[in-house]
């Protein structure tokens, strides 16, 4: 089933797209129950796929990408509008009925900045997994070298798992706090802007991690940066005052898009 069917995708037609891990429909946001952020966006998230928002500063990108761990539930006065369907259940996840404690369980979430937590490497990757029940040091051992393995760190660190977190670079901090999401075994990963505070060397590792990722995990990025999202991801949404403009094959997007406006972003004459 074709579920690009009605959105701005672009040319030449979209070929159908694999199974979804989620799908926004309709959605919108209300900051404070007034100030819209959002309006009426509609956006497939395939699975095991890397999907790349984009789009100029303040245009709704993190603001959709929160919407998916009920981030925005935090702060008084947000509400959403329309539904995130959430396979393989098929349950709308924003929903008042779902616990967002259960959502976050599902979807990992990594951050602009890395956000250690004031304890060891070891503990931070296993938090989460003791935060379940985990009492198995021998089990809760085995799942953070796993993690540590996946971000691409584990040959970095396995010799000093006691060190304080804060004591590693700035790149070496934010897959850690990768590996700390990857533990509990998410179904979908949510990095917003994750390399926006690093240097070129650490941003290349990150990159080269996510396409180590793709074939565990979904995963949905914002990034600023177009050439990241080009090099990165199999499909790209260009999002525009809060509303999505243009989906599609990020090669695609990138070379032929069907939107006049995408054009002009993606070629630099704003944003």
């Amino acid at each position: 089933m074709d579920m690009s069917a009605g959105l701005p995708v672009s040319q030449p037609a979209q070929q159908a797209m694999p199974p979804l891990k989620a799908q926004a429909r309709n959605l919108d946001f209300f900051y404070g129950g007034t100030v819209q952020a959002l309006k009426g966006v509609t956006l497939p998230v395939a699975e095991k796929k890397v999907t790349a928002l984009i789009g100029p500063s303040g245009c709704g990108k993190s603001t959709f990408l929160r919407c998916f761990n009920r981030m925005h539930d935090l702060y008084d006065g947000s509400r959403y509008v329309g539904q995130i369907m959430f396979q393989p259940d098929d349950v709308n996840i924003l929903d008042r009925a779902v616990d967002p404690i259960e959502v976050r369980m599902r979807i990992g979430m990594v951050f602009q900045k890395p956000n250690p937590f004031p304890k060891s490497i070891f503990e931070n990757v296993a938090y989460g997994l003791r935060v379940r029940g985990m009492r198995s040091q021998r089990e809760v051992a085995e799942k953070v070298e796993v993690a540590l393995r996946d971000a691409f760190l584990w040959e970095e660190v396995s010799d000093r798992l006691d060190d304080m977190a804060f004591n590693l670079s700035g790149g070496q901090q934010q897959r850690l706090c990768i590996a700390r999401a990857l533990a509990t075994e998410p179904e979908l990963m949510l990095f917003d802007e994750p390399t926006s505070a690093l240097d070129p060397i650490a941003t290349a590792n990150i990159e080269e991690l996510i396409h180590g990722l793709r074939d565990k995990v979904t995963i949905l990025i914002v990034t600023h940066n177009m050439q990241q999202a080009a090099r990165v991801s199999d499909y790209t949404a260009f999002m525009y005052l809060g509303e999505l403009v243009e989906f599609g094959d990020t090669n695609i997007i990138f070379t032929n898009p069907a939107k006049k406006q995408t054009e002009d972003y993606i070629t630099g004459r704003y944003g």
